[in-house]
Formats: structure tokens, C-alpha cells, sequence
């Protein structure tokens, strides 16, 4: 093998490896999309808890937070179907 070759195959490895980067990541962000907000909501919520019971912290009560009147507006117009079509 030539020293052409050579760099033909460290450029083939190096795009494999890029690519399987790149569905490794995909992969992951349509497991974290998956959750619902709700779900990811309590699963913080338990983790907070652990958190505070293993370090011995006083106890913090969570608040739930009202959405902005944006997030509110934003939420009213996604659900309002647009003229002729989907």
C-alpha cells in the first residue's frame, strides 16, 4: 500500500466515524423527545427529591410556574388550523 492509500483510508475512517456520530445523536435526541412535558416535569421532580434526601438539605416546596402570556398566545395559534390545508 502506498502512502495515497494510506490517507484514503484515514479520510474513509474519519467520514464513517462522523456519520456514526451523527446517528448516535440523532438516536439520542428522538429518545429525549420522546417524554411528554409532564413526564420530564416529574422525573426532575424525583430527582430533585433524591438530591435533597441524600445531601441532607432542608426540603425546598416547588411552585408550579403559569406559562408567559406568549407561551399562552403561541399554544392558541398552533392549535387554530390554517386555510386550505393542513
Amino acid at each position: 500500500m502506498d502512502g495515497r492509500n494510506v490517507w484514503k483510508l484515514v479520510g474513509l475512517a474519519g467520514v464513517v466515524g462522523v456519520a456514526a456520530t451523527g446517528a448516535l445523536a440523532a438516536r439520542a435526541e428522538r429518545k429525549r423527545r420522546a417524554y411528554t412535558p409532564d413526564e420530564v416535569r416529574s422525573q426532575l421532580h424525583a430527582r430533585f427529591a433524591q438530591a435533597t434526601a441524600a445531601a441532607d438539605l432542608p426540603r425546598v416546596d416547588l411552585i408550579e410556574v403559569k406559562p408567559t402570556l406568549r407561551e399562552r398566545l403561541s399554544g392558541l395559534f398552533r392549535r387554530v388550523p390554517r386555510p386550505g390545508g393542513k
